[in-house]
């Protein structure tokens, strides 16, 4: 398995990533340029990352310009053959900007940008501390597709306390229903806010997201609704 992090302007976690999926998680890894088209280096058993960070500046709405670009085109052909795809933070807004995965990311509760660790949990129930740094990180859907969300078992991880309770005030942004990550209905594309890149590393105090990449990339069909 071999992995493309897709790069765009203002891209700041593709860096990270890349680290975290080649020394830390010892894939092979290969960096896209967002203009460029070529996949044909991957197969449906790859994984194509789009990173966090600014892309185009967050100009219009965070990921609206960059769905438009060239391998982005090339990204929705690709998960649409049952290839993998994982967005983080940023990655996350693109996707649901490209229709790849379902509702939208809106500003923080807060209205403030937020940088703290949280905690989330998926189907095994344990909480894992991961990074968090966005702005507009409140996922929001419709309660008819909030409701298939969770009937088809496409909310793979919630926000929680360390105690694995999922509580409003473990909620850092106000995403609905405390929704940290989802999966599409295939699931083979998948998005998360918290930065699982940048706790995967013992100098970093943190390896709780070797585990999240693992469970994600590793075993993603199989993946089940957080309790």
């Amino acid at each position: 398995m071999k992995f493309g992090v897709v790069v765009f302007p203002g891209s700041n976690c593709d860096s990270d990533m890349i680290y975290a999926l080649r020394e830390d998680l010892g894939y092979e890894v290969i960096e896209l340029w967002h203009k460029d088209k070529d996949l044909s280096a991957f197969d449906k058993d790859d994984c194509i990352v789009l990173p966090g960070g600014f892309s185009f500046g967050d100009y219009l709405r965070c990921g609206a310009i960059a769905r438009f670009s060239p391998m982005m085109q090339s990204v929705t052909a690709f998960a649409q053959k049952g290839g993998k795809v994982l967005g983080i933070c940023n990655g996350f807004q693109i996707l649901c900007e490209a229709g790849l995965l379902p509702g939208v990311l809106l500003r923080n509760e807060n209205m403030k940008f937020v940088c703290q660790n949280v905690y989330i949990k998926g189907e095994d129930g344990v909480p894992a501390k991961i990074p968090l740094a966005h702005g507009e990180g409140r996922y929001y859907a419709d309660e008819k597709t909030l409701d298939l969300l969770e009937e088809n078992n496409q909310v793979v991880y919630r926000y929680c306390n360390a105690s694995g309770e999922i509580t409003a005030a473990a909620n850092p942004n106000g995403s609905l229903r405390n929704i940290a990550g989802i999966t599409n209905t295939a699931r083979n594309v998948f998005g998360m806010m918290p930065h699982p890149e940048r706790a995967c590393n013992e100098a970093l105090g943190n390896t709780d997201g070797r585990k999240i990449l693992s469970d994600l990339l590793i075993a993603e069909k199989s993946l089940v609704a957080a309790g």
